[in-house]
């Protein structure tokens, strides 16, 4: 198998070896319906669980097969890796499990779970660059200096072929399977499935997601050459990769396999459902798949009879969408909890004018509770630069049923003849 560069591949062959090598290291991972999910999607989804792997991501599969066909001299030498943290917890897993010693680089604002796993897990960790990219340079100057063995996250192909036994799980474990729905960054793991499908199953569609403020493989296939987009701050951090590995960027080009991306509204409502509806804890990036599954749905509703050039096509089903990863930060889950609410209309921000005297405040209150709705935040301005004398701003947070019940509250607000803004971002929008 060569390393790098576009003539690598990965062959249905170099997976199942791969398989064999992960017996017993590797969990075989559960495939879990929901009919909530399937409901709101309009086709037939099956949750693929790796967020339940090993070190809590699929990343272990792909470090522990590149890993693994090291030789006694190069183990000898240890490894070094970079990641923004599951690809970390693979190689030090794995660097355990065969006794290699591991440096990691992680950006310096990596999760600190994440970091504190990877060091539980045996490797030494070193905080350097801002983003995925600057760290892969950190750890190839680490390699070149010291002769360690790099273990990059995705851009070699037994780290593909390691990705790509998520594939054999899923053909044994739904037969029927029409799509198959993955989160995209660098690309080993929608690599990985589409080499495996394209020669056991290639009848099955394989669909990568990235989320649109990093999303490199778009422009990248429309080039014919991976190219380097500089990542936008996003949620899903696991999946910010500003340049696609060379390796997977031929497999994806090589088998069609389009690429979606999804905002970060799609993102947060798609973990606060797979959360509140699957009841599994997943991260932002490995909610990405069931992010543009909702997305395609709402856009097909929206388009009311054929969806308008230019908009995703809807999935066969059975469609089994990969939970990637479930390490996630309880700081980071916190923000993104309640960006989720605010985006599926739980929480709705209002700015009301009021006359300023005794007994206002009180009845703009009570309108509010009897229809419902919590008072989370609020705040008196009586300085604003616009408001008349004997004029006060509002502005308050309310919790809320959902996006009916919030446009109720202001239909009923402006009935009574408030003048009522809706500040912020409109959820939804």
């Amino acid at each position: 198998m060569t390393d790098g560069g576009p003539a690598a591949s990965v062959t249905l062959a170099d997976v199942r070896d791969a398989a064999r090598l992960l017996d017993g290291v590797a969990t075989v991972t559960l495939v879990q319906s929901s009919r909530a999910i399937s409901e709101a999607a309009g086709v037939e989804v099956l949750l693929k669980c790796e967020n339940l792997q090993r070190a809590g991501s699929f990343k272990v599969r792909g470090a522990y097969v590149r890993m693994a066909r090291l030789s006694a001299e190069e183990r000898a030498r240890g490894v070094v890796a970079a990641s923004a943290g599951n690809h970390a917890q693979g190689v030090a897993l794995a660097a355990g499990l065969l006794g290699i010693r591991a440096v990691v680089y992680m950006p310096v604002d990596a999760a600190l779970p994440k970091v504190a796993a990877t060091r539980q897990y045996g490797a030494e960790v070193r905080l350097v660059g801002e983003d995925v990219d600057e760290t892969l340079a950190a750890a190839r100057a680490e390699a070149a200096r010291t002769g360690a063995v790099g273990v990059h996250p995705f851009d070699h192909p037994d780290v593909v072929a390691g990705q790509g036994t998520l594939a054999l799980e899923i053909l044994e474990q739904v037969p029927q399977v029409r799509t198959v729905v993955a989160p995209l960054g660098g690309g080993g793991l929608v690599a990985g499935l589409a080499a495996t499908f394209a020669e056991a199953a290639p009848h099955v569609r394989v669909v990568g997601v990235q989320a649109e403020r990093a999303a490199a493989y778009p422009a990248s296939l429309a080039a014919g050459e991976p190219t380097t987009s500089r990542a936008a701050a996003t949620m899903a951090d696991g999946i910010a990769v500003g340049t696609p590995g060379v390796v997977p960027f031929e497999i994806l080009r090589r088998h069609g396999v389009e690429v979606r991306t999804v905002s970060e509204d799609d993102i947060s409502r798609s973990l606060l459902m797979v959360a509140e509806r699957a009841k599994l804890l997943v991260e932002p990036a490995g909610a990405a798949g069931v992010a543009a599954l909702l997305a395609t749905s709402r856009a097909l509703d929206t388009a009311a009879t054929a969806p308008p050039s230019g908009a995703p096509r809807p999935l066969e089903g059975p469609v089994v969408v990969v939970l990637s990863g479930g390490n996630v930060d309880p700081l980071v889950l916190l923000r993104v909890v309640r960006h989720g609410l605010a985006a599926a209309g739980r929480y709705i921000q209002l700015q009301v004018l009021l006359d300023d005297r005794p007994g206002a405040l009180a009845g703009l209150l009570d309108v509010i509770s009897t229809l419902r709705g919590n008072v989370m935040h609020i705040h008196h301005d009586r300085t604003d630069v616009g408001l008349g004398i004997g004029e006060a701003w509002v502005r308050m947070q309310v919790e809320t049923k959902g996006q009916e019940h919030c446009e109720e509250l202001l239909a009923r607000l402006r009935a009574d003849g408030y003048r009522v803004e809706r500040s912020g971002r409109a959820p939804g929008s």
